[in-house]
């Protein structure tokens, strides 16, 4: 089995091969990246421009120029923060244990991310702290967005937002534009043969960034991250991935995490993205990615196989695995889907896992007028407000708060332990 197994070692000549492939001179694949770093001025400029742009100060700043009526609850939210309004986490766990959780033991170094899917719109947020305030609930750690890139600049949101999350201390990752299901930056459809969400089902073949839209990605990456700061981005498409990685390599500080509708439903799959990580590191072993959020289909010892994969490349520390612990009610997967008790069953030896919210329980959910769908992230914020939909999505974020809450209960009822919004939940 040695012998058989040594067959499968890459000889040096092969490197070589694609070492000198990648440096060709002529190489349009490289040079249309190179190009559009050169369009936006270079590595160390892009950098710093995004560092510079992501500053809370100047967010805030562009708020107020703005005039947003956003700042003021970007201002009490970073008031109730000085002010200790949120719950810490030894009182969270006397809370839940009561008196015994002092005498407890809580290993840190398992502790699951607490994540919620989709905050698209920062009042949701604040309503969401006020709820957490009032019933000394966990905010999450981790935060996705999917809502228009566009949109977000128009009303502001996208500067409130990221404001919120370095007071709040937490990481969140944005949607670009440049995707299957939906109109581009530049209005047309990314994919000719798609007609928004009611053909979502040919986007899941890996076709949501088609022909000379890997490099409008880029593009559009380098718009947000150098004129608004965001530095992470949910990747769905294979291409894309490797621009990445390409990005990172070249010298631009770019992070992503891979999306669920990339489909890495095995450990098989897990181990190509991660290899291709390894061998496109930088120097110092440093990567882009920093998330994977691998199938619904997954079961745990896909998860564990994954773990083990992610350790020997020494990524354990970095990649965090995002797995869905709830899901949207309509549109995306089969119901009842619950996964809280095999997530108990990994919590106390799988390092470095996030534990996703993106619906209520089913329970719950069935008793919902309108239960959350995930074509519902598809819809334009006008419409959304000429429909009158926008109390029904803000119940179903609430919902989403909720179903945080309920892991974090489950995982310190077995002496496990969470990470929630780190400025807020103090750890004394």
């Amino acid at each position: 089995m040695e012998r058989l197994k040594k067959k499968l070692l890459i000889e040096n000549k092969r490197m070589e091969e694609v070492n000198a492939f990648l440096i060709r001179e002529d190489n349009p694949l490289v040079n249309g990246i190179l190009e559009i770093i050169e369009k936006y001025g270079g590595v160390e400029e892009i950098n710093r421009k995004a560092r510079e742009n992501s500053q809370l100060e100047n967010l805030m700043a562009r708020l107020e120029k703005m005039k947003s009526p956003f700042l003021k609850d970007v201002e009490w939210l970073n008031k109730q923060r000085d002010k200790e309004s949120f719950i810490s986490i030894s009182d969270y766990r006397r809370k839940i244990l009561g008196e015994k959780a002092d005498s407890m033991k809580f290993d840190e170094s398992y502790a699951v991310t607490l994540e919620i899917s989709a905050c698209n719109f920062f009042p949701w947020l604040v309503e969401e702290a006020k709820k957490a305030i009032r019933q000394r609930d966990l905010m999450p750690a981790r935060y996705i967005r999917v809502r228009s890139m566009k949109e977000q600049v128009e009303d502001g949101d996208i500067f409130a937002f990221a404001a919120a999350m370095q007071i709040i201390g937490a990481s969140y990752v944005q949607t670009l534009d440049t995707k299957g299901t939906m109109p581009g930056p530049d209005g047309k459809p990314v994919n000719i043969h798609l007609g928004g969400p009611e053909t979502i089902t040919g986007y899941f073949g890996g076709v949501g960034v088609p022909n000379e839209y890997t490099l409008k990605w880029v593009e559009e990456y380098l718009h947000y991250y150098t004129e608004y700061g965001v530095r992470q981005v949910l990747n769905t498409n294979i291409g894309t991935v490797l621009l990445g990685f390409l990005l990172h390599r070249l010298g631009i500080d770019v992070e992503f995490k891979i999306s669920v509708f990339l489909g890495a439903d095995n450990p098989y799959s897990v181990l190509w993205i991660l290899m291709m990580a390894k061998l496109f590191s930088r120097k110092d072993c440093a990567t882009p990615l920093v998330g994977f959020n691998l199938s619904n289909s997954v079961d745990n010892q896909t998860i564990e196989l994954s773990a083990y994969i992610r350790k020997a490349f020494g990524f354990e520390d970095v990649v965090r695995i995002e797995h869905h612990i709830t899901e949207a009610y309509k549109s995306i997967v089969r119901q009842p889907y619950d996964r809280l008790n095999e997530l108990i069953e990994l919590a106390d030896h799988v390092k470095n896992i996030s534990a996703k919210h993106e619906g209520a329980p089913p329970e719950v959910e069935k008793t919902r007028e309108h239960p959350s769908d995930i074509l519902d992230y598809f819809i334009p914020k006008k419409e959304i407000l000429e429909k009158g939909l926008m109390p029904k999505l803000l119940a179903n974020y609430l919902d989403k708060h909720d179903a945080v809450n309920r892991t974090a209960k489950a995982l310190t009822e077995k002496a496990l332990t969470f990470t929630a919004a780190q400025n807020l939940h103090k750890k004394e």
